[in-house]
Parts: structure tokens; sequence; C-alpha cells
């Protein structure tokens, strides 16, 4: 196998492979990257056995060939050569070690055989469907937030990506949660989605395909079964296990009869978190919202601090229901808000129930926080 490929170009798709291979060695070979030259097409390919990237890249092929070299040590070699340089790869088959040449540089990579590199992307993806870059970015950025790290509840452990009824009819759905709070953010169903099983994509999985959709492609084409889900963005194709598991009927968890609704501008809203909040430094530090006619006070004490305390006059806040007080996880309202460009509305039944959390702009996201002791 012999080749040539600009530096930038072998940089960038390494950048993609290396982030997937295996780091903790207890299967070598999933620390390499295979490096595949087959008819003037050069493909890199790394997995984990969880999840695989593959990308083709254009490259002056010399010879036919494939190879497995370390992922990471290639990586840093080719990110330290300077800008503008071309990368020879050879290598002459078999035991031999991988050559790579730029400039004056030259360095030699043991590799292992290509028989041992697994492959995950055999097997039919039944549904298959398109979907705008800019729409899975934001199915993803509005829910990831609440994938639960939880190992035990494995099942929370990812987006569940599935068809549900909207009022507009059949949605695309991506819901997560992690027993605190609850993301739900609905799209189009698009052509080709209709009969797709409701999958459990797992966290590693969506940070991957994340760094993807910034790369500049317009579409996502998915395929996926009952235990693989593939997109592919560009040159990239990453095909990833789903979990197997059972997301929860999160429906339930969602109140029906909250009626005391608080309209604040999200930025308001936030900064005063953010200021009441910094009293203290424990992670899970309580905010206390005190809600009369057209005010709302945020307030917040720490034993070892002192107390905080600010508020949102009818400049700011638009309330007409009950006084009532009531308590959220500083970094859980922050999460939420983060999500939604301008106002921000709350629906409250009382102190100690589930609260709605929606985007006035959006009213295709929806988000479910539940209340603390304060």
């Amino acid at each position: 196998m012999k080749l040539k490929a600009d530096r930038a170009t072998l940089l960038k798709a390494l950048a993609h492979i290396q982030s997937v291979a295996e780091k903790r060695n207890t299967i070598p070979i999933l620390a390499n990257v295979l490096i595949d030259v087959a008819d003037g097409r050069l493909t890199l390919t790394a997995t984990d056995m969880e999840i695989a990237v593959v990308e083709e890249i254009g490259a002056e092929t010399v010879r036919n060939g494939a190879v497995t070299a370390p992922a990471a040590v290639l990586h840093e070699i080719v990110r330290k050569l300077p800008d503008g340089v071309t990368v020879e790869l050879d290598h002459a088959g078999g035991d031999a070690p991988l050559a790579l040449r730029a400039g004056r540089y030259t360095t030699s990579l043991n590799v292992l055989d290509v028989d041992d590199f697994p492959s995950m992307t055999a097997g039919a993806l039944p549904s298959r469907f398109t979907v705008p870059v800019s729409v899975l970015r934001g199915l993803i950025d509005r829910t990831r937030f609440a994938i639960s790290t939880e190992e035990t509840r494995y099942y929370l452990n990812g987006i569940y990506l599935h068809v549900a009824a909207g009022d507009a009819g059949p949605m695309l759905r991506a819901a997560a949660t992690d027993g605190h709070r609850l993301a739900r953010v609905e799209t189009e169903l698009p052509s080709g989605a209709e009969e797709m099983p409701g999958v459990i994509v797992p966290r590693k999985t969506i940070a991957e395909l994340r760094k993807l959709l910034d790369e500049g492609a317009d579409d996502v084409v998915v395929g996926l079964s009952d235990t693989r889900i593939q997109f592919s963005v560009g040159p990239v194709t990453l095909t990833s296990k789903l979990i197997d598991g059972t997301f929860p009927e999160y429906e339930r968890v969602i109140p029906r009869g909250n009626d005391r609704v608080l309209r604040v501008g999200k930025r308001d809203f936030s900064d005063a978190v953010a200021r009441v909040a910094a009293i203290s430094q424990e992670r899970s530090r309580p905010i206390k919202l005190s809600l009369g006619r057209n005010l709302l006070t945020l307030s917040a004490i720490s034993p070892d601090q002192g107390t905080a305390k600010e508020e949102l006059d009818e400049n700011h806040v638009t309330y007409d229901a009950e006084p009532m007080e009531i308590g959220f996880q500083a970094r859980y309202l922050n999460d939420i808000t983060d999500q939604i460009e301008r106002d921000v509305e709350f629906l409250f039944s009382d102190s100690s129930a589930p609260t709605i959390v929606r985007d006035v702009a959006s009213p295709s996201a929806l988000y479910v926080l539940m209340p603390m002791r304060v």
C-alpha cells in the first residue's frame, strides 16, 4: 500500500478517527486505524466495537493495499507536521512497518494484522431517511443535557429517537431524561421514517455525531435497525450499536393541569440565576423562586458563605396567579434556559409537583423539571 495525501485533509480525518479508537488497549487492534487503498480511494476506519467511523478522503493512491497503525500516534505525528506538506504513507506488506515521510521527516510505525480488524458496518438497515443537519443538530442540542450518566440505569444513557403522535400528525421526536429533568423535542417526520423502530442512541455516539454536524454538510442520511444506527455526514459514516433496553413511558411524567404561568426573558432569568447561585459552590445548590403578581424573587442561602437575592419586576416578568414559592437546582435551570432563545414560560402546579418549561418561540420543545425542597 502506498499513497500521498495533503496534511490538512489527512489531519481532519484522523481527528474524527482517533476520538473513536479504543485508547485503553485491552484489545490492541482497537487502538489502530485501518488504512485501506483500493481503486484510487483512501478509506480510514476506526472502531471501539460500540461505534465505528469510516471516512473517505482525497489522496494520490500509488499502490492498493491495507494496513492498520496506531490511531493516536499517527494523529499526533500528522498534527505536528508543518502546514502545506504532503504526507506519504508506504507499507510493503506483511509485518513490515508503515513508513511515513513528509518533507525531510521520516518515521516508521508498527502495524497489526488487517484480518484482525473488526467490522461493524455489515448487515441490513431497513429504515432509511434523510434529515437536514440543522434539524438533527437542534434535536441533539436541546435534549442531550438531560441524558443520564448513571450507569445502573443504562437505558437512560442516551437519546430516545422515535415516531410519536403530534398535534399536526406523526412527528420525529427526541427525548432524554435523568429522572430530575426531561427534555422532549420534535420535528416533522422525514419521508422514509414512518416505520422506524424507537431506538436509544448512546451518549458517546451522540457526542461523536455532534462533532460531525459542524463540518459543513447540508443533510444527514440515517439508516437504522433494531440494534444499529448509521449516520452518513458528507464523507464520514458513523455506525453505532443501540442501547438494548426500554425507554420509560416519559409522557406519564408530563403534568397536564399546571395553570400558574410565569413568563420571563431568558437572558434576565439566566443571569439572575447565575448571580444568586454564586453564593454557594455546591454542585446541587438550590435556588428559591418566590412569585407574586408580576414579580419574581430569586434567592439562595449558603451556610458557609451567606445569602443572595435578586428581584425581577413587571419590566421583565409576567405572572398573574396565586403567590407561591418553589425551589430548583440552579444548574438544572440553566441547562434548560440555555436551549431557549428569548422568552421562557414556566407552568407550575404547586411547590412539590413537576414544572413544565417551554420556549415561547419554539413550541416543538418541552421540558419538565422536578422541584427541590428549599
